[in-house]
């Protein structure tokens, strides 16, 4: 399937197109496709914020369009950054402002209560209206300090549970407390939020894609 990557996000579309692709489709970023577009992230949930971005992208696209929108829930923050992680220190997309603030708001909570998880929520849309949304979690804790250069956001920050094993169907325990940024591609892929999500979408669309009008659905 031909499928537009509706992120403005270079870390973001760098781990779309690769998940993607790997599950065999052909993945158009918007700068390829001429697309401008920045539509506002007005939704309260990440399923909310995904399928008003996966719709936008989609009219204008007319492609199928998988949208994702995702962040940090930091459980002694009550949750937050939540929906507004990408601008919670108020500049979306700063990422050094956003860990900045985050290590600042959790500077006296100490190890055991710094338990966090990523959520992601992706909306396949196509071009006739029908949409698909799964989400995907992974849970984790908040480091005391950045650690790795393989990530975006907060990667540097948070410390998941567990890895994937490369080259195999299985996780392991993160017993090196390394962050999602130390990671090899292969090991956060297998556990990741968005990782997540995007397995259980491609686990769901052929029998969605059975239900739908073929003319609806742009072949690759």
């Amino acid at each position: 399937m031909i499928i537009c990557a509706a992120t403005n996000n270079p870390g973001k579309l760098k781990e779309l197109c690769r998940i993607l692709e790997q599950a065999g489709h052909t993945v158009k970023s918007l700068r390829a496709l001429g697309v401008t577009l920045d539509p506002e992230e007005t939704g309260t949930t990440f399923a909310e914020n995904a399928i008003l971005k996966a719709t936008a992208f989609c009219q204008a696209t007319g492609l199928a369009t998988v949208a994702d929108d995702s962040g940090l829930c930091v459980e002694a923050l009550g949750g937050a950054p939540g929906v507004y992680s990408a601008r919670y220190a108020g500049t979306h997309g700063d990422d050094a402002a956003n860990n900045r603030k985050l290590m600042a708001a959790l500077a006296a909570v100490p190890a055991g209560a710094r338990g966090a998880k990523f959520v992601s929520a992706v909306c396949l849309m196509l071009p006739g209206g029908q949409s698909l949304l799964c989400e995907g979690e992974c849970p984790g804790s908040i480091a005391f300090a950045e650690k790795g250069e393989n990530g975006f956001g907060y990667d540097p920050l948070f410390v998941p549970d567990a890895i994937g094993v490369p080259g195999q169907n299985a996780t392991a325990p993160n017993a090196e407390g390394r962050s999602y940024a130390q990671l090899a591609d292969a090991e956060k892929d297998a556990i990741s939020h968005r990782g997540r999500a995007l397995k259980e979408l491609e686990a769901a669309l052929p029998g969605f894609l059975q239900k739908q009008p073929a003319a609806t659905v742009a072949q690759g």
